[in-house]
């Protein structure tokens, strides 16, 4: 939003110094850059810009509770404060946070390559590129306890492009985002465990280039036949994983079925609070649902698909179809099994195949 600076705009963190995985990005340069880059929100006076950040603070602890009614999470636990942002603010958090996953792989003493100030100068204009699609975010990578972060500006485009009723729309967004959040919360071991696959994805091997051409073919050609894996990821994402050795194929394997996971249960828990929380949910989640479905031009598209941003919807729609049959299945109380530690997450095969994981898990 333009005419204010929302309140906590300010993510309160500083980027990592430079070294490991995050060192090959300037993730102090990409936020500057991001930050600059981002484009303005819609105009709105800086009386309605403030009485939009006091009511999404507000409506983000009203969410909890219906949330942990749902899941039969994080009871007792305290409700946490989110932060309202403006797109700047949400990139140079954006970037700090890409620096802290990487943490543990840093080697503060190394001096960054030499592209790495190119890299954070293409990793800024992409994050200035998400800035305006973002409507909020849990962080588990940023604070004690993580942050919930809601992007103001595109909160009230989004809600003034569907013609919604703007509390409703607010509180269902916010089921979603305080859903990550007390999945955290329950399973705090997760921050390990995506730390862990970042850090076998960014594994340096000695592999011959023949090899990994040759299994970039083989994925090519499985397509052209259409015999490819209907479990495994399409797109750039899985020409990207045809490329990787088996640790890495596995590691990402791994964080797309997290991923899944976690993005399903939030919309399964958006869905299942319902009408007597959010009276227009119905309404909305057609909109909503009809929106990610526009058409859009070619150059939007091809972003989209380079960005990953496809594959992310497909992780909403897979993840949620996982989670309501489980769910129907065995009730939420056995299925919050998936949360005891990660022997328990389902395996990326199983996320098709939600009787496999019952069968594994639960039997």
């Amino acid at each position: 939003m333009t005419g204010a600076e929302p309140a906590h705009s300010d993510s309160g963190t500083e980027t990592r110094k430079p070294g490991g995985l995050a060192g090959a990005v300037d993730w102090d340069l990409a936020a500057r850059t991001g930050a600059r880059l981002a484009p303005r929100g819609p105009q709105v006076s800086r009386e309605r810009a403030e009485a939009v950040v006091a009511d999404l603070e507000e409506i983000s602890k009203a969410a909890e509770l219906p949330v942990r009614e749902v899941t039969g999470l994080a009871e007792g636990l305290p409700i946490p404060r989110a932060q309202i942002v403006d797109r700047s603010a949400w990139v140079r958090a954006a970037a700090s946070s890409m620096a802290n996953i990487a943490e543990g792989d840093a080697d503060t003493d190394r001096k960054p390559p030499l592209g790495a100030k190119t890299a954070g100068l293409q990793a800024g204009a992409v994050l200035a590129f998400l800035s305006s699609a973002i409507l909020g975010q849990y962080d588990p990578f940023t604070g004690e306890d993580g942050t919930l972060l809601l992007v103001a500006p595109n909160m009230v485009m989004v809600e003034r492009m569907l013609k919604v009723d703007p509390a409703d729309f607010r509180l269902w967004v916010c089921l979603h985002e305080v859903t990550h959040r007390i999945q955290f919360a329950a399973a705090p071991w997760i921050r390990d465990y995506m730390r862990e696959q970042v850090a076998i994805l960014s594994a340096v091997g000695s592999e011959p280039l023949t090899d990994v051409v040759a299994r970039l073919a083989a994925e090519l050609r499985e397509r052209r036949q259409g015999t490819a894996d209907s479990d495994s990821p399409g797109g750039v994402i899985g020409l990207l994983r045809a490329t990787q050795a088996p640790p890495q194929r596995d590691a990402l394997d791994r964080l797309l079925a997290l991923g899944t996971l976690l993005e399903g249960h939030a919309d399964h828990v958006m869905d299942a609070v319902g009408p007597a929380v959010v009276p227009s949910v119905k309404e909305i989640r057609a909109k909503f649902d009809n929106r990610r479905r526009r058409r859009m031009n070619p150059i939007h598209r091809l972003i989209r698909a380079l960005l990953g941003m496809d594959a992310k919807m497909q992780q909403y729609v897979r993840g949620k179809k996982f989670v309501d049959a489980v769910v129907e299945e065995v009730g939420m109380e056995r299925f919050n099994t998936v949360w005891t530690s990660p022997e328990t997450l389902p395996l990326a095969s199983e996320i098709g195949h939600p009787e496999a994981w019952i069968k594994r898990v639960l039997a």
